[in-house]
């Protein structure tokens, strides 16, 4: 009998036993008390059901709050109107806490702090696959649903987001020109107008990367911040060491592919963005004035690591 065929009968065996230990430590636990015939699960005595002198779910959610924050204008009331609100003001709530993680990867970058700096990329990460999968609720609102109530919108239109742009502007596509859209916001135009003059989470990377040691150009280093991200050609042959040495640290590796990540999930959020509002809306212009589904194409074209991308074409050659 060959080797392989005695450690899989001896795994099958252990197993049996594994399971009726647990068979049996589960026949000897104390039951707790179930009602089958009422299909109610009984209330554990330890169980607080008492709080009005006790922190509650609710009071430290601020669910007051949060829930009566939705207010349709619709006359009379549409019924989907509620879910357009709340899948605009879910989305809010993800990007509040994507600024909370880019700004202290930032910061971790800056401290060379990089195994930390990459766990808060993998939360934003995860955000961002949960932002794009929630498109699929709002797409199913039909055309003929949201005719009925979209003229009471006026004209708000998600491109008047400051989180949204807050994130833009951390991950480089800076505008100066979009601080105009939220002047009559001072709490917003000062955010934006902050993050517009400070490095970007890239910016703060590649000045991992010097001080790793790595030729990363003075004029790049030394860029005005609050200028846009473009593409850097003398940037492509670092990239390409740290991809194709063997010597490279694996953090800064895994580094590199985590802002990959993050730009292709945000390209796949614009992208069931634009789908959504072209099968919603087709090709109308938007509620705040754009073109629509052309505006939204064109932003497609935007990046944020273009060096990271065009390295692909180097490896191997």
């Amino acid at each position: 009998m060959s080797q392989e065929v005695i450690r899989e009968a001896k795994h099958q065996k252990n197993h049996s036993l594994d399971v009726r230990h647990v068979v049996d430590t589960l026949g000897h636990m104390e039951k707790p008390a179930v009602h089958p015939a009422q299909n109610v699960r009984a209330i554990e005595d330890n169980v607080r059901t008492d709080f009005r002198h006790a922190m509650s779910y609710g009071g430290y959610l601020d669910l007051d709050r949060l829930l009566s924050s939705q207010h349709p204008l619709s006359e009379p009331e549409h019924h989907d109107e509620l879910l357009f609100i709340i899948q605009h003001q879910t989305s809010e709530l993800w990007l509040k806490l994507v600024l909370h993680e880019l700004l202290e990867a930032r910061r971790l970058f800056d401290a060379d702090n990089l195994g930390k700096a990459l766990k808060c990329i993998a939360r934003v990460k995860a955000i961002q696959r949960t932002m794009t999968e929630q498109w699929s609720v709002l797409g199913t609102l039909t055309p003929r649903e949201y005719a009925q109530f979209r003229g009471f919108l006026g004209s708000s239109s998600g491109f008047q987001s400051y989180q949204y742009r807050g994130v833009e502007f951390l991950l480089g596509n800076k505008n100066r020109g979009m601080l105009r859209v939220f002047e009559s916001e001072p709490e917003a135009h000062a955010l934006l107008s902050q993050l517009l003059e400070e490095p970007t989470l890239y910016d703060s990377f590649l000045k991992v990367l010097a001080r790793a040691g790595y030729d990363i150009p003075r004029n790049i280093l030394d860029r005005d911040p609050s200028e846009p991200w473009t593409f850097h050609q003398e940037l492509v042959p670092i990239f390409a060491t740290i991809y194709e040495s063997d010597e490279t640290p694996w953090g800064l590796y895994e580094a590199c592919e985590d802002l990959v990540d993050i730009e292709d999930n945000f390209q796949a959020w614009r992208f069931r963005h634009l789908r959504t509002v072209q099968r919603t809306i087709g090709f109308k212009v938007g509620t705040g004035g754009s073109s629509g589904v052309d505006f939204l194409k064109r932003a497609l074209d935007l990046t944020f690591f273009p060096e990271l991308y065009a390295v692909r074409t180097e490896i191997g050659n």
